[in-house]
């Protein structure tokens, strides 16, 4: 079939059966980019209703445990990131350099999905557990047995869960054309939002009656829905992986010479540095209020009921600009509107951490950061796509994690040590978000100086 190249994208192509869509070895028509969006739009589906799930509900748990804000910070945030700083990179490169018949992602996304699945059924047995451990070991607490298994259960989960974006964000980066990008983030965005609208209208609340049956059956349903999309997503072809860095490159063979390969090709460069940054910061400018938000809440006297219906009506405002700013990233590219979004950011976190002190201010001011974290997100999510080389995407993907890893680690503990010692005035917490964002800015307006030089919106090449 001879086909025509169309003025509207470089990824665009005519042909006699009409318009079709290229990405690497794979070419769509109309019908068929249709199916591809179905399949992943259910696996987005239920990895959206998975981490829309599991955060408010550990947050309950360990609230209900009475545990410290140090130690709140050091489960939900410190622990699963500093293990994940050292497996997002192996299987990023892993998945980057493998080739199979199911392709060099499907298959790290179905082992990750049976390890996130199993996270999730131990921590709905956590209250079991509890209950079992003390009958067989007397002396034990069974506070400290909830605890220390919920733990374990929701470490393994958010390992997988970070190990696996990065291999679904490779997959998306493979098989969906890259002029698509924006929008078709959007699309994932107004599915998850609609998700946790849902989610927290009609379910958050009744998670202290039924806390463990809504994170079974919620593991159940997405390892079903993931596995199911891996089935029906087929790869394309890829080109031979680049041979190992050999002997004379001074670089050496196996893991060492494969991590000073890593570090050389991800952090020599100045540019890749800053957008390193600034999509570390960014991230961690989240982390405190989101973090810390349902004890802030019942700080204030608000219920889980309140809690989460006035989170649904962040997920309504967000959906209802979802598809519209992932247009606007195709129109003006990702990297501009997450700047324009962060610039609210820090604005909005300033007054909050100032005025965040009732009831009213705190709902008006979590509101918003939820409007403007998920504008960040909608607007981000294609920026890896658009910025990094992109056969080795998740390697630098995965660079990101490394930076933003040690930081977690760090940030959530301290800012819970700070809450606890100025008597849990948890409205720093947006203070500490709006000195990060400011740090995300700084970074970004260094780095989009680079990338108008490496051609702009228009023309951008990635350095390799």
């Amino acid at each position: 079939m001879n086909k025509i190249p169309s003025p509207e994208s470089p990824g665009i192509t005519r042909s006699p059966e009409g318009k079709s869509w290229k990405t690497g070895t794979l070419t769509y028509t109309f019908s068929g980019l249709l199916a591809l969006f179905f399949w992943l739009l259910l696996g987005d589906f239920a990895w959206t209703l998975r981490d829309r799930s599991a955060m408010p509900t550990a947050q309950w748990y360990l609230q209900h445990l009475g545990v410290s804000n140090l130690l709140f910070g050091l489960l939900l945030s410190s622990l699963p990131a500093f293990i994940g700083l050292f497996l997002g990179p192996i299987i990023s490169v892993k998945s980057d350099r493998h080739r199979g018949k199911w392709g060099r992602r499907i298959p790290f996304l179905l082992v990750t999905t049976l390890i996130a699945v199993l996270g999730m059924l131990g921590m709905g047995c956590a209250p079991l557990i509890a209950v079992a451990v003390p009958r067989f070991f007397p002396h034990q607490s069974a506070t400290g047995a909830a605890v220390l298994s919920f733990g374990i259960f929701w470490a393994a989960f958010e390992i997988a869960v970070l190990t696996s974006r990065l291999v679904f964000d490779g997959l998306i980066n493979d098989v969906v054309p890259k002029e698509l990008l924006g929008r078709f983030y959007g699309c994932f965005r107004a599915i998850g939002l609609i998700i946790g609208m849902v989610f927290n209208f009609w379910i958050t609340g009744k998670v202290p009656k039924h806390f463990s049956l809504i994170l079974v059956l919620i593991a159940v349903f997405y390892g079903a829905c993931t596995v199911w999309m891996c089935l029906n997503v087929k790869e394309g072809e890829y080109p031979p992986p680049p041979p190992p860095a050999p002997d004379r490159e001074g670089w050496g063979r196996g893991i060492v010479g494969g991590a000073r390969l890593y570090f050389k090709e991800c952090f020599t460069s100045r540019y890749y540095f800053c957008v390193f940054v600034f999509l570390m910061t960014s991230a961690l400018s989240f982390v405190p209020v989101n973090t810390f938000a349902m004890p802030y809440a019942l700080s204030l006297g608000i219920d889980t009921d309140v809690y989460g219906k006035y989170l649904a009506l962040t997920y309504l405002i967000s959906f209802c600009l979802s598809f519209f700013l992932g247009w606007l990233s195709d129109i003006f590219h990702p990297l501009r509107v997450t700047m324009a979004t962060l610039l609210g950011f820090a604005v909005l976190t300033a007054w909050a951490g100032i005025y965040a002190t009732t009831p009213t201010t705190f709902l008006i001011a979590w509101v918003l950061h939820g409007v403007l974290s998920g504008c960040y997100l909608t607007s981000s999510a294609s920026l890896g796509q658009r910025l990094f080389p992109h056969e080795k995407f998740a390697q630098f993907a995965s660079a990101v994690l490394m930076l933003t890893g040690p930081t977690t680690v760090v940030l959530a503990p301290l800012v819970g040590r700070a809450v606890d010692k100025t008597g849990h005035v948890y409205r720093y917490t947006f203070a500490a978000g709006c000195l990060l964002s400011c740090v995300a800015l700084l970074a970004a307006w260094r780095a989009h100086r680079d990338f108008m030089k490496f051609g702009g919106p228009k023309y951008y090449v990635a350095p390799e």
